[in-house]
């Protein structure tokens, strides 16, 4: 049982000196690319290389907080700021000291500052004075960021109220232009009654003017008339009235001109039998001069 146990206890530690052995074999390397990516973002400004190599380092050794911050810089440098957050978020995570942590929140603060997060910021700067409460420069920037803070405040304030009111006023033009629109329908509405009743007084004058017109049409035709005729026309009916009256027809009997009736044959033969008496009496008359008159008594 001894013997297992010493075999035991030697794996065991030759694990752990491999492990030992690997994380310092990486943590080697990552400070090799970390080195490499400082190099070519410094000497020769070039962020996508460097980029690349905090990468590598990270990928390395993801505990290390050194590449993650460095990184979160070259971002803030190429105006990156939510991938610079980001990485100063995890290096303060993985940073083992105050010192570390300190620098991560301080650069997180300025990025934040940067995007006007200004409450976001005094929180970052606040962590960074948790950590080193000496630093003046943090301790300044947090006194900014605080009154960055409420003038932003005041500001979205106004902004409020101003945007309340330009609704209030919208509502307002709103109703106004309703309001507008009502009075022109209702104006539209009486000009158009307005334009009937002005049509059919126009239909009434023009049915007036055909009516005098009419009138002064019969007037002229009248005028026109010979009044010579009207007085024949006269005339001749008051001496056919008399005719029907001396033969006894009345007006509305009158025959047709050429045509006597029973009546005038009968009257023609008594005045015919009147002037045959005449006569006859006028020849018995001249007989009678020579002879004696006889006188007979009636009894």
């Amino acid at each position: 049982m001894k013997k297992i146990g010493v075999i035991i206890l030697c794996l065991q530690f030759g694990i752990v000196f491999s492990q030992d052995k690997n994380l310092e074999k990486s943590s080697k390397e990552a400070n090799q690319y970390t080195s490499i990516a400082n190099n070519l973002l410094v000497t020769d400004g070039n962020f996508p290389k460097a980029e690349g190599e905090y990468r590598k380092a990270i990928a390395k050794n993801p505990v290390d907080a050194i590449p993650k911050y460095n990184l979160g810089n070259a971002y803030y440098g190429s105006e990156k700021y939510d991938e610079a957050t980001q990485r100063y978020k995890e290096a303060a995570e993985n940073a083992t000291t105050k010192l570390e942590k300190h620098k991560a929140f301080h650069n997180q603060g300025n990025t934040y500052m940067e995007q006007k997060k200004y409450k976001e910021a005094v929180e970052s700067y606040k962590n960074a004075l948790r950590n080193n409460p000496k630093d003046n420069e943090t301790r300044y920037n947090l006194a900014l960021a605080k009154k960055m803070l409420e003038q932003q405040e005041k500001e979205n304030e106004q902004n409020k109220d101003d945007k309340n009111q330009d609704k209030d006023q919208d509502k307002d033009q709103e109703n106004e232009d309703k309001k507008e629109g009502d009075d022109k329908e209702d104006k539209k509405g009486d000009e158009g009654d307005k334009d009937q009743d002005k049509g059919e007084d126009q239909k009434d004058k023009g049915d007036e003017g055909e009516d005098k017109k009419d009138e002064k049409e019969e007037g002229k035709d009248k005028e026109e008339k010979d009044p010579k005729d009207d007085k024949k026309d006269k005339g001749s009916e008051g001496d056919d009235d008399k005719k029907d009256e001396k033969e006894g027809q009345p007006k509305d009997q009158k025959q047709v001109q050429g045509q006597l009736s029973p009546e005038q044959v009968k009257s023609l033969l008594e005045a015919m039998n009147n002037q045959e008496k005449k006569v006859q009496d006028k020849i018995n008359a001249k007989k009678a001069q020579g002879s004696k008159i006889r006188t007979d008594k009636d009894w």
